[in-house]
């Protein structure tokens, strides 16, 4: 079960983060210290006003509040960046509904058909991975779930690999229209990057999740 991505661009955020509190910490530290030998040496005879006390301690709040205040954004951004992860973690093991390149493995497939409402033939167009035609297969004029079984058109298995899926509807004989077919996929991995999120199927087909229609547990 991977999730990439996220985690490492959290790491580093977090890693800038952490050294950008570390240097201000450090200037934090330094302003202390010449602000407490500048009280030591100053000359008895001639004290340092107090209203420049005032200032320079003033001085000294606002760099202790930024260095809190980063401390605590930083803490924040950490936070954010694990609930990300653990959001895309949800998705790794589940199945997502998308129209994309089908890999065929010898398992079924879960198609989700659908037909122009005033179709009466739909026909599944299957072709490889370089867009040969390999076959074409009658399906039924209905919304239902459909398993296909990756057959050619002698029945016989197709071999493993990758494959797109058309959905043809006709009527009387004439083609209405010809759209991607939706199936059901088994989330392998979840990317999250500065393009978005991304998930990936069986035979590394990935799939922006803004494309993904429906999640569902695995049947069984």
């Amino acid at each position: 079960m991977d999730v990439t991505a996220t985690g490492s661009a959290t790491s580093a955020s977090t890693a800038a983060k952490g050294q950008g509190s570390a240097v201000l910490t450090s200037d934090f530290q330094t302003f202390l210290k010449m602000l407490t030998v500048q009280m030591q040496n100053q000359d008895p005879l001639n004290p340092i006003d107090s209203t420049d006390y005032a200032v320079q301690l003033a001085t000294f709040s606002g760099v202790e509040q930024q260095v809190q205040t980063n401390q605590l954004l930083g803490a924040m951004a950490t936070q954010f960046g694990l609930m990300g992860m653990s959001q895309l973690a949800g998705w790794v093991g589940q199945e997502a509904r998308a129209a994309a390149d089908v890999w065929y493995s010898g398992t079924p497939v879960t198609l989700s058909p659908n037909p122009v409402a005033s179709a009466d033939e739909a026909v599944l167009v299957v072709k490889d991975a370089k867009g040969n035609l390999v076959t074409r297969e009658s399906l039924p004029v209905s919304t239902d779930l459909y398993q296909w079984f990756g057959a050619d058109a002698a029945g016989d298995p197709l071999p493993e690999g990758r494959y797109s899926l058309s959905l043809e509807s006709w009527r009387d004989g004439e083609l209405l229209q010809t759209d991607p077919v939706e199936y059901y996929g088994r989330v392998i991995e979840a990317r999250g990057g500065s393009g978005g999120t991304r998930l990936v199927f069986d035979g590394g087909i990935e799939v922006a999740a803004t494309e993904i229609t429906a999640l569902r547990v695995p049947p069984g």
